[in-house]
């Protein structure tokens, strides 16, 4: 997925309110920048980060620019945007870049099912049974190369994970995507003491045939693309 507008270097000063974040361009000008992410954002909006934001010049926006990256040690960096991760996940359906999704002829996005919910992308094949794809962003790392979900309590991450889990207990294919939108991690687990309740609807999702599926990203000035699978951990931290 490419940026449809360059972006522009600054200086982090703080991130509040979830979603506003008060940064310095290379111009000197303080301004303030759209936080796309209700997340807690653990590890990431440091104060003094490198960051890169996406100017606009929409009347209907209040905000000038838009966070979209941050700069992290060793050269890495971390994607901000938490609705990017569903971008990227079409644009990778679509060109049939995720090896255990191939061989859908027809891929919605936004579909409804279970309660009251919508899931991600639905895909469907004649002669092959549909394919509910769940989508979730991971930016959280704290140890070595592993990324971890969640970063936060999450009771609706915890409600898509018992929606996927009847789909798969009625013989259909139900699928969990994690999206790591940072390069410095090289394979996943579940952050169990961050979120119990997630971690035990995590483990009985898989038992009932849910696929834990991670895939990395590739993430530059220019975009944000999918990149290869990453190992997700049988033993996730603990509850």
């Amino acid at each position: 997925m490419r940026f449809p507008t360059p972006l522009v270097r600054a200086t982090l000063l703080r991130r509040y309110k979830r979603f506003l974040s008060d940064v310095v361009l290379e111009d000197g000008r303080e301004v303030v920048a759209h936080c796309p992410n209700p997340g807690s954002m653990m590890g990431l909006a440091r104060p003094g980060a490198v960051v890169w934001l996406e100017p606009n010049d929409d009347p209907k926006k209040k905000l000038g620019f838009g966070w979209r990256l941050e700069e992290l040690e060793g050269g890495h960096m971390a994607g901000i945007d938490a609705n990017l991760p569903n971008r990227i996940v079409a644009e990778a359906l679509a060109e049939g870049r995720i090896p255990a999704l191939r061989g859908y002829g027809t891929i919605r996005p936004e579909q409804r099912y279970g309660e009251n919910s919508r899931i991600d992308f639905l895909l469907t094949e004649s002669g092959r049974p549909d394919a509910f794809v769940e989508v979730k962003n991971v930016h959280l790392r704290r140890a070595g190369d592993w990324a971890e979900f969640p970063d936060c309590v999450t009771a609706r991450g915890t409600k898509h994970l018992h929606e996927l889990a009847r789909i798969a207990e009625g013989g259909g294919r139900a699928v969990m995507l994690y999206v790591v939108q940072r390069s410095d991690c090289a394979r996943f687990r579940l952050a169990g003491d961050l979120d119990p309740a997630y971690a035990r609807a995590f483990d009985a999702a898989r038992a009932a045939g849910v696929e834990m599926l991670c895939h990395g990203t590739r993430i530059t000035t220019e975009g944000v693309w999918l990149d290869a699978p990453l190992p997700v951990d049988a033993e996730p931290q603990a509850r």
